[in-house]
């Protein structure tokens, strides 16, 4: 499988109170094994995911069916991405 990584920023007309199916959204992914991993911005200006997916239609599918994209709160994009190294911080 590869990866994709899936940007989402807010537009003029975000509505806040997409955010929680976003979240749902995120979490039937984590379910089907598809998501590794996700978060906001800082700046509030969107966020970004990383899924594994067989093409780059099958991860626009996902992205696209996301809430966030389907009320029009964010424009999302999908780029195939060549993660090459993981670095995981150590534990104290």
């Amino acid at each position: 499988m590869k990866r994709y990584l899936v940007l989402t920023l807010r537009t003029p007309q975000f509505d806040p109170s997409v955010i929680a199916a976003h979240y749902a959204h995120l979490e039937a992914l984590q379910a089907q094994g598809a998501l590794e991993s996700f978060g906001p911005f800082t700046d509030n200006s969107g966020g970004a995911y990383l899924v594994r997916a067989e093409s780059l239609e099958q991860a626009r599918v996902m992205a696209f069916a996301d809430p966030v994209h389907v009320t029009g709160s964010s424009e999302v994009t999908v780029r195939e991405w060549d993660l090459r190294h993981v670095v995981r911080a150590q534990e104290a």
